[in-house]
């Protein structure tokens, strides 16, 4: 299976609101750090803003900062809201497929245990995980402030 770029850079806002923790993040300075376009992060920033991911605070000095915690928000939860289908295969879509093997087909059950072993390994991680998996992230970003890798003074 593979994951739509709306999917990745879904993710990877959260992961820049994450590592920007108790600041607000705008989308040019999220853009800029994936070098992507900011229309584009806008038509990804309303899916997870209505699941509840994301929070928008409006005004000059607006942007946007994850809507709860990072350690709440598991991968799969963000997978469900930003793809649009999970057809493997064509038999997987109702009512498109020609094939008379379509509802008792060996292919598609092993087609739905390898989908539902994916979904189950995304379950387990959360926005926080990955975050944490990176200890630079914050400079890798171009996100101002302490790099986490170094000691608190």
């Amino acid at each position: 299976m593979r994951l739509t770029k709306q999917t990745n850079y879904a993710i990877r806002m959260l992961m820049y609101c994450a590592a920007n923790e108790g600041h607000l993040s705008r989308i040019p300075e999220i853009a800029k750090s994936y070098g992507v376009s900011e229309l584009f992060l806008f038509k990804i920033l309303q899916p997870l803003s209505k699941a509840g991911f994301i929070e928008t605070v409006r005004g000059r000095n607006g942007g946007v900062r994850l809507g709860k915690p990072a350690t709440d928000i598991n991968l799969y939860e963000v997978v469900k809201v930003t793809e649009d289908s999970f057809a493997m295969a064509e038999c997987f879509e109702n009512g498109v497929a020609d094939c008379p093997l379509v509802d008792s087909c060996g292919l598609n059950s092993a087609l739905a245990k390898a989908l539902k072993a994916f979904f189950d390994v995304l379950a387990q991680y959360t926005i926080d995980d990955i975050v944490k998996a990176r200890p630079q992230i914050n400079f890798l970003l171009g996100i101002p402030g302490l790099d986490a890798s170094l000691p608190a003074a």
